[in-house]
């Protein structure tokens, strides 16, 4: 979407933001996270927010016409501030205002909130996020659940390889029980799968209720110490829930869906 509005616009939509009275938020009923899209001209990677309901209905009645799975969620204003800024977690750069009505504007991210980057943090503050890997995991499972009989479409394989390839560079949370043990997820098959987490916020979503501490554990280690069942990890299992089975000899690991 082209960016046509002033920037007196501009800074009145931020300071809406900040104070908006009423905010709803598109959200994936498939990643429980919301609803990401890339624009086709600029290709940011935008949420929608919307001021009135309905708008954000409509919205939302668009996607599922294109087949993606979504609801509405309103923001309460105690929220906003944790939800902006977990949007970088998510890899999300922009924020589509009202977008499909007469007053849609784009507003950046950095520009509505300013944080420290994790990767310039001094040693020993070390913030583990994985933008790149969570926003493909997003854009996969968002694609993938659009089809009732997925289908290894062009597009699919695509953002495999690409989530495979940031999988391999990352650094992920572990949880860790009282006694040491590592809690497993098991599927209705009987698969079992280990979760890990992108980040501290998934973490805490997944740790909510249970008394667990966290470890960190770089990609190329993940082998070395699955439990002895496990077939591979379970990326985000309350958020993007992608399952990776991973050898233990370290050979590539392969995206199959959600648990």
């Amino acid at each position: 979407m082209s960016d046509t509005h002033t920037s007196v616009t501009k800074q009145e939509t931020l300071a809406a933001l900040r104070k908006p009275g009423e905010l709803y938020v598109v959200m994936s009923a498939v990643t429980k996270l919301p609803f990401v899209k890339c624009d086709e001209e600029t290709f940011d990677d935008e949420i929608f927010l919307y001021y009135r309901m309905e708008d954000a209905k409509n919205k939302a009645k668009e996607l599922l016409d294109q087949k993606y799975l979504t609801a509405v969620a309103k923001l309460e204003d105690k929220q906003l501030l944790a939800f902006y800024t977990s949007l970088y977690t998510l890899g999300v750069n922009c924020l589509a205002v009202n977008h499909g009505t007469d007053t849609q504007i784009s507003v950046q991210l950095s520009d509505l909130v300013v944080r420290k980057d994790p990767e310039n943090l001094p040693e020993g503050k070390k913030v583990i996020e994985n933008p790149a890997l969570h926003l493909t995991a997003i854009y996969f499972m968002q694609e993938m659940r659009r089809q009732e009989k997925p289908q290894p479409t062009e597009e699919l394989r695509e953002l495999q390889e690409e989530l495979l390839a940031h999988y391999g560079k990352a650094s992920f949370i572990i949880a860790l029980q009282e006694d040491k043990q590592v809690p497993v997820l098991k599927l209705k098959n009987g698969d079992v799968y280990q979760p890990v987490f992108t980040d501290i916020l998934e973490f805490q979503r997944f740790a909510k209720g249970k008394k667990l501490r966290t470890a960190v554990v770089p990609a190329d280690r993940i082998p070395d110490i699955l439990v002895g069942e496990a077939k591979g990890v379970v990326l985000n299992p309350f958020g993007v829930n992608v399952q990776l089975n991973v050898a233990r000899k370290k050979q590539p690991v392969k995206p199959e869906g959600d648990a």
